[in-house]
């Protein structure tokens, strides 16, 4: 099969690119060049380095690469809703919409018109078959909540070489394969941007609003630098001391109207900050359609475990969600990935939470 191999510069791609060619595909790689942080502004945005070593490893797999510039198109389609989402009072997902709107999105347009069959990413996460994606096989890096938007066009497409890898066999898979990126350490920050802190790259393109931060019963606590720039249930950051009984204040509240940021101390049953209910939007299913109750499992964020929960369809890719279990911070803007056991459904985004007392 002739598949393009998205290659970040990171062990997991390199090692996914690796895979593919040992088991006889016509391989080529492509770095997607979707931000350029000239001044280096906003933090460290390493993306000469990457590409230097992403091309390194593609040549010692003997494959074609090649750097594919789509900064207009990601510009358009992640930057642009983050930025709107957050100024609007919500929090977007920029990692989820990168996958849908970009790699198998605008770079599958691309690799489509240059005749590849598929492109390959290194997601942990598996392909059962051409319509399913399951978790991949490490508890602690499995990456199918960022997919949870793909469409079914999209995910029989998509190649996910190292799902059924542990981490360290994949960092031992890269040493075996003499890749120059075997010992890379794992970059954290906004999808193909680099080591960029949201709260940075925010500032830099949203100003400062501040505004009075105050608790349930409407007492100033201190001055908040703009809604944008807190997520709820946020405990550390905002600036408010924890009492003298060392119980922190997280923050259950955003009032764009007021521009207020309300906190309270947190605990079991802090107003706002726990629900059971919530309407979900902009439904996708990564295959069957999800148009039928059902019970299921929904995972609220990353790094979240699945709760069981009744999904009831509104109509219009709108479903109700109603959980077993209280959940804590539930957020608008957020995206919730919906799961059959290992299996995943889909997902939607949060419209709405509703909290016991509303």
């Amino acid at each position: 099969m002739k598949i393009l191999a998205a290659m970040s510069g990171g062990v997991d791609s390199s090692v996914a690119a690796a895979v593919l060619v040992r088991a006889g595909h016509d391989v080529s790689g492509v770095y997607m060049k979707n931000w350029i942080n000239e001044e280096n502004i906003i933090g460290h945005c390493p993306w000469e380095e990457d590409i230097t070593d992403a091309e390194a490893v593609a040549k010692q797999l003997g494959i074609p690469f090649r750097v594919v510039n789509l900064m207009t198109e990601y510009r358009e389609k992640v930057v642009k809703y983050l930025l709107e989402g957050y100024q609007a009072g919500i929090t977007p997902n920029p990692d989820v919409m990168c996958n849908r709107e970009m790699k198998f999105g605008v770079l599958w347009e691309w690799a489509r018109e240059h005749g590849f069959a598929a492109i390959a990413t290194g997601h942990y996460a598996r392909k059962l078959d051409a319509g399913t994606i399951l978790r991949g096989v490490d508890p602690n890096k499995d990456q199918t909540y960022f997919l949870a938007m793909m469409q079914p066009e999209q995910v029989r497409i998509a190649q996910f070489p190292i799902g059924h890898l542990l981490k360290p066999e994949l960092r031992d898979l890269a040493r075996e394969f003499g890749l120059s990126t075997a010992e890379k350490k794992d970059s954290q920050g906004i999808c193909f941007i680099g080591q960029v802190k949201m709260e940075d790259f925010l500032r830099t393109f949203v100003p400062d609003k501040p505004g009075p931060i105050v608790n349930l019963e409407g007492k100033v606590m201190g001055e908040h630098r703009g809604l944008h720039l807190y997520t709820l249930g946020q405990r550390k950051g905002h600036g408010v001391a924890s009492p003298i009984h060392k119980q922190a204040y997280v923050v259950v509240a955003k009032r764009p109207q007021t521009n207020e940021l309300v906190v309270a101390i947190e605990n079991a049953d802090t107003p706002l900050l726990w629900a059971r209910k919530a309407t979900l939007h902009t439904i996708s299913s990564t295959g069957v359609p999800l148009t039928e109750e059902r019970l299921l499992q929904a995972q609220p964020r990353y790094r979240c475990p699945a709760g069981n929960a009744t999904f009831r369809p509104l109509g219009d890719g709108r479903a109700e969600l109603e959980y077993a279990e209280p959940q804590r911070a539930l957020t608008p803007g957020q995206i919730c990935a919906l799961y059959d056991g290992e299996r995943l459904l889909g997902g939607a985004v949060f419209e709405a939470v509703h909290h016991e007392s509303s």
